[in-house]
């Protein structure tokens, strides 16, 4: 009976250590708002292409003023 207890025990510690929330392993998105996009943002793809040039993975309009924000994984 004893081995039985010890050996569910075991079990049911690795159950909880693989289904527990350890340390994530999904990369944090930082953003930033674009230096170099002038005007309002209208399109997507343009706020993106800026944004590259600027060292970041990717860029989004956003908010009412509809400015270029730019992202990147940190």
């Amino acid at each position: 009976m004893g081995s039985f207890l010890r050996l569910f025990a075991t079990a049911f510690l690795m159950v909880m250590l693989i289904f527990s929330n350890g340390p994530s392993l999904e990369a944090r998105t930082c953003e930033s708002k674009s230096h170099r996009f002038k005007g309002i943002c209208v399109r997507k793809s343009n706020c993106a292409a800026v944004c590259q040039t600027e060292g970041f993975h990717s860029g989004h309009c956003r908010g009412f003023r509809r400015r270029c924000y730019c992202t990147k994984h940190c």
